[in-house]
């Protein structure tokens, strides 16, 4: 280092990233080779200098069962026959990129026609959709939650909710997870408390805006969306709702969280979702009224700064919706639905038949399975892919410290063979680590 130059990082900052991240960085981060399906070739890596730098071993792969991809609709695994004809023919009509925002060159035919689409299919006004679901949160919360405004967030949103509340000039103020009941106290106590004011004067707020999700994505829990709707509407405050990991997954029609618990969506304000987990594709979208949609449209950055979605990808998505509303003529999309409910309700059933600790509920395509403990973090990564399974683990700072877990991420796309021999499999890495934690507290 320059000792003229005050350091770029600092030892408390990097505390985690040398001591722990460095030491079991080979169970992330880990590269593939083909197609992200219900099977998956990882290309092999070796380390000379403690993880700080791999090399790439190309002609060196092993197959393993995937449980880690948002492949949810199983798209991935049957594209060449669903979606494949159709987005070649998108490629050679639009190309990759537009090379340009929406607000300049970069809005196709094949964009409002989606837009149109995700109104129709979510009995919404209008909609607008953006090349990155991460920043589908972060631009338009940043729009909406104006000065004078209060963002009401549950305690455990997603990191894009979190940043997109931040970058907003409005008040934040966190509730308990999933829980209506102090959402309502945390209203209560805003209404009647206002905006704090030099003068001490009661002041306000302009709006209160509450904010939840589908399904929590490292939880795997289902939002209480009836329950929660009911408060937000007693205190004439918004709802905005993230279906990232709900919308094409959950309800009979893959309607998302609203269908599942009986809300309609004329309820909810603003509904949020994301394309790379049902649909088999990348970006985000928002669903609003006209007039909603317009404003975050005429402000957000996401729409004037950033590359439109890829045309490419928004065929695959229109395909996607095709095939998931029926309008192919085939009942693959209802197969489908039905399979990754069937799918992820005997992963997880037979995962606490055996005494792990399972957290989520019925339906949800996501199983987080609890290690508690850091150190359990990479061992059971490396034997999971020892065993031909590639999994994904999650420690701090994405979850507390020892709030350790992996989280399974079921597909339409498995069979019943393979998820018995995944269970199978993670059977024995439970006994070796012992995290059979609802049979024994010492696991």
């Amino acid at each position: 280092e320059d000792p003229d130059m005050a350091p770029l990082l600092y030892d408390k900052e990097t505390f985690y990233t040398r001591r722990i991240y460095d030491r079991i960085s080979d169970c992330w981060n880990r590269p593939i080779s083909g197609k992200p399906g219900a099977r998956i070739n990882v290309i092999k890596r070796t380390s000379d200098n403690g993880n700080k730098s791999y090399k790439l071993h190309l002609d060196k792969t092993t197959e393993c069962l995937n449980l880690g991809s948002y492949n949810y609709l199983g798209f991935a695994d049957d594209w060449n026959n669903t979606c494949g004809d159709k987005v070649r023919k998108g490629l050679q009509e639009w190309r990759v990129s537009c090379c340009s925002s929406s607000a300049e060159a970069g809005y196709t035919a094949a964009h409002d026609e989606l837009e149109k689409c995700i109104a129709k299919f979510l009995g919404k006004e209008a909609a607008l959709v953006y090349s990155m679901g991460y920043g589908t949160n972060t631009s338009t919360l940043e729009v909406l939650g104006g000065k004078g405004s209060l963002i009401v967030s549950d305690a455990l949103n997603h990191t894009s909710i979190i940043n997109g509340c931040r970058a907003a000039k409005a008040k934040i103020k966190p509730f308990k997870h999933n829980d209506e009941n102090d959402l309502e106290e945390v209203l209560q106590q805003a209404i009647a408390k206002g905006q704090t004011t030099k003068n001490g004067e009661y002041k306000p707020w302009k709006k209160i805006i509450v904010v939840v999700e589908g399904i929590y994505s490292m939880e795997g829990e289902i939002c209480r969306l009836r329950q929660i709707v009911e408060v937000v509407k007693k205190y004439k405050a918004y709802i905005y709702v993230d279906e990232a990991h709900s919308i094409g997954a959950l309800g009979k029609t893959g309607r998302g969280v609203c269908e599942h618990t009986g809300v309609d969506t004329s309820e909810v304000d603003v509904l949020m979702g994301t394309f790379s987990k049902s649909f088999g594709g990348m970006g985000g979208y928002i669903a609003a009224s006209r007039e909603v949609v317009n404003f975050v449209k005429a402000h957000s950055g996401g729409t004037l700064y950033t590359n439109s979605l890829s045309p490419t990808v928004v065929t695959q998505i229109l395909t996607a919706f095709r095939i998931i509303t029926g309008e192919d003529g085939t009942t693959l999309g209802r197969e489908k639905l039905d399979k990754i409910k069937s799918n992820a309700n005997y992963f997880r059933s037979e995962l606490r038949r055996l005494g792990m600790s399972v957290l989520g509920e019925e339906d949800s395509p996501v199983v987080p399975m609890m290690l508690f403990h850091p150190t359990k973090i990479a061992a059971f990564s490396r034997e999971c892919y020892a065993r031909g399974i590639a999994a994904v683990v999650v420690g701090f700072p994405a979850v507390p410290l020892y709030g350790a877990r992996v989280r399974f991420c079921i597909s339409a796309g498995h069979d019943k063979e393979d998820l018995k021999q995944a269970v199978k499999k993670i059977k024995e890495v439970c006994k070796v680590l012992n995290l059979r934690y609802e049979k024994s507290i010492f696991g």
